[in-house]
């Protein structure tokens, strides 16, 4: 539930007192725990929105010793001009991820299951669950993205792009399960999965015997007072609901996961994830033992100081540890992390599923030495003869199970990755290509007749090569 395509790993209120942080003394606290004062967050968001338009309104909230704080800007949609502030809901996508880990923490602090629990032992025993070599997948490989499982079912064909989950049933997952082939080793290599997210979710619901949406209430926002997060709204919540905008500012409809909730179907407010962020900062909140075994365990995922725990990401960089999370949907971009040593936590929730979101923002406020994202690249749309796109239509593979489909209109080009919608693409050369929703180029490598054997995606400073399929 992040970008549009595969990127990166992975959208001003009175103060108010933080819930738990300062119960407990916990360790010193370092000289330099204040974030960034308002004046300053609010000209990034100015900056953001009215120079940048990569928002329609944002919302920021941080933790620190001091106290928390709330500063938005913006509407909540662009024929609401209302302001957002610290009670504004929006959907959160894959931050989402770390409160289904949080269960599943929780689960193992009241002996429910085991880290190690094959989540065979948890579905029926119709469903054939994929092994290897004799080993199966445990509830942490899922909740630490190492499971082998692809990032979305193969069999994942929404009837409408605009809510592309909504759709998905429990007996086409367990289709899906049943009938996969893992590629590679259970356990050997990090590989960020919505279905792995969704996947858990759905068993630990399974375990406890109640649906996912009622499990999070009675384990997570009941114990610290979470009234504002939910998957359905009630009408003092919808009256709140920003408005979710593309990447181009539209307005698209609220995204829906009946079936793998888990892996990013919560809404949220920027005060609610304040207080679960005060949780995580305080060694005596309610759920400080199941948080604690939730970073105890940790997983490289390839990249250089950044590993997976149970539902967290965490960067380690300049002797600073950065715990985090991101998300994204059709219409909205969040981010969450915190410094545990530094006693310090942001949240950023922003109502547009523009490529920039919020996610630097979120970092540069917990370490200032990681900058923000610059302006994307102004492209200019050329003409070009539409005969030349007979050789690019096809598909291409970018992952094992992300596919880019290329199709021609008339005169206009197509791609459309896999679960997502369908978006034009426009010439600034014969195979040079630019998406105008979201900051993102493609190059078509061709033959000496034209035909493409491949295509380069550039997004995020990457450079994606994908092969033709037949």
């Amino acid at each position: 539930m992040r970008g549009i395509f595969p990127g990166r790993a992975l959208g001003v209120l009175l103060l108010t007192q933080m819930a738990f942080a300062q119960s407990s003394p916990g360790p010193p606290i370092p000289k330099d725990s204040s974030i960034q004062p308002d004046s300053e967050i609010r000209q990034i968001l100015l900056d953001r929105i009215d120079k940048q338009r990569q928002s329609v309104g944002m919302v920021v909230g941080v933790i620190e010793p001091a106290g928390r704080r709330v500063v938005a800007y913006g509407m909540l949609a662009k024929n609401d001009k209302r302001p957002l502030g610290g009670d504004t809901v929006f959907e959160i996508g894959s931050v989402t991820k770390v409160f289904t880990s949080l269960l599943l923490a929780d689960m193992v602090q009241r002996g429910e299951v085991k880290l190690t629990d094959p989540i065979a032992k948890y579905l029926p025993a119709s469903v054939k669950v994929p092994e290897r070599d004799g080993r199966q997948i445990t509830l942490q490989d899922l909740a630490t993205h190492t499971s082998g499982l692809p990032r979305l079912p193969s069999n994942l064909h929404p009837k409408d792009s605009s809510n592309p989950y909504a759709d998905y049933s429990v007996e086409q997952l367990y289709q899906f399960l049943s009938s996969y082939q893992l590629t590679r080793d259970i356990g050997s290599q990090y590989e960020y999965s919505n279905l792995a997210g969704g996947l858990l979710g759905h068993v630990l619901a399974r375990r406890a015997g109640m649906d996912y949406e009622k499990l999070v209430l009675e384990r997570i926002c009941e114990p610290l007072h979470m009234n504002g997060t939910r998957i359905a709204l009630s009408p003092e919540m919808k009256s709140q609901l920003a408005t979710g905008h593309n990447a181009a500012l539209y307005p698209v409809a609220n995204w829906d996961l009946p079936t793998l909730a888990g892996a990013g179907a919560l809404r949220s407010t920027a005060n609610d994830l304040l207080t679960f962020l005060a949780a995580n900062l305080d060694t005596k909140s309610p759920l400080a033992g199941a948080m604690a075994v939730m970073l105890s365990v940790r997983r490289p995922t390839g990249v250089s100081g950044l590993e997976i725990a149970l539902g967290w990401h965490i960067f380690k960089r300049n002797g600073r540890e950065i715990i985090w999370h991101n998300g994204g949907t059709g219409g909205f971009r969040s981010f969450l992390g915190y410094d545990l040593k530094r006693h310090v936590g942001v949240v950023v929730l922003s109502n547009a599923g523009t490529e920039a979101g919020g996610d630097d923002i979120g970092q540069h406020l917990l370490d200032p030495s990681v900058p923000l994202m610059e302006p994307a690249k102004q492209h200019k749309e050329i003409a070009v003869d539409s005969k030349l796109f007979d050789g690019y239509v096809g598909r291409y593979q970018l992952a094992p199970n992300f596919i880019l489909t290329v199709t021609r209109e008339d005169n206009h080009l197509f791609v459309q990755a896999t679960g997502q919608p369908k978006f034009e693409l426009f010439a600034e050369g014969n195979r040079d290509y630019f998406l105008k929703v979201v900051d993102a180029q493609v190059t078509f490598e061709t033959d000496s007749q034209g035909r493409a054997n491949s295509l380069v995606l550039h997004q995020n400073g990457a450079q994606q090569p994908a092969k033709r399929i037949e």
